[in-house]
């Protein structure tokens, strides 16, 4: 079986998110893939096999983290839809089951590859007593994201706060479902991006991820409304760093970005 590592939301090597992809015929039990993901060790390995024609998607499509599987991920299917296209194994648009529904990747004339996923849902909330402490900054305002993503999201008072975060994460972890998603409006925005976040999610084993698609489906709704515009741009401030690139449709997020395989290999175990 042939196992890639692809750089999601990133035009060049060791940037973005990196994901493990698997293409299969069938997907083995779920011990082995949980198995596979914590070996690759990246935040997400993601599972593809091939569905029958006519049916309402291509591809099933299932994600992992070293620690469980999850029900959205935005990087590491830009990435699947990045391998298919590129060996051939799938053209144009490509229809993807999955725990959040039909998730539709399409391919771009400038490279990149436009998901089309969900809106999370937003609703506001009290700002929970300790989360200021255990995040290491005072939110602004806190918003439930809905099932899809499971995270609490936070504004804070400027793009310097988001930076400078050095959050406690296991106290984190009593917050939400998945994670905290941080954010707040960009200092400049002629530097290329709208809006700044971070996220963290110990709750499935990761203290920070690089760059998040599925946040994106809450960050989009949030700023669109707070910028009075439907398509933006976000940066993932984490040390790998990315950006993606929001376009709001209602009940749907469009979110775009590239990306690079790295690494192809075969698995031998």
């Amino acid at each position: 079986m042939r196992i890639r590592i692809v750089d999601a939301f990133t035009d060049r090597p060791f940037a973005g998110n990196p994901a493990g992809v698997m293409l299969l015929d069938a997907f083995p039990d779920d011990d082995r893939l949980q198995k596979i993901a914590l070996e690759v060790n990246h935040a997400e390995t993601a599972y593809a096999h091939p569905l029958p024609e006519g049916g309402e998607a291509d591809w099933a499509l299932r994600w992992f983290t070293p620690a469980a599987e999850v029900n959205m991920c935005g990087h590491a299917t830009l990435a699947t839809a990045h391998v298919l296209h590129t060996t051939g194994a799938h053209e144009g648009p490509v229809r993807f089951a999955s725990r959040s529904g039909v998730l539709v990747a399409t391919p771009q004339e400038d490279g990149s590859i436009t998901l089309d996923f969900p809106t999370a849902p937003l609703t506001a909330v009290e700002v929970p007593a300790g989360v200021a402490e255990a995040l290491g900054a005072e939110p602004r305002s806190a918003f439930d994201t809905g099932p899809n993503v499971g995270d609490l999201l936070l504004e804070l008072a400027d793009e310097k706060t988001v930076h400078a975060l050095t959050p406690d994460h296991k106290a984190l972890a009593a917050y939400s479902e998945r994670g905290i998603i941080a954010t707040a409006r960009a200092e400049d925005p002629s530097r290329g991006y709208d809006f700044v976040s971070r996220c963290f999610f110990p709750n499935v084993g990761i203290d920070e991820d690089p760059v998040t698609g599925s946040a994106h489906t809450a960050l989009a709704p949030f700023w669109s409304e707070q910028l009075g515009s439907p398509a933006l741009t976000g940066l993932q401030a984490s040390p790998r760093s990315g950006r993606v690139r929001t376009e709001l449709r209602g009940d749907r997020t469009l979110l775009s970005g590239r990306a690079v395989t790295v690494i192809e290999g075969e698995l031998l175990a």
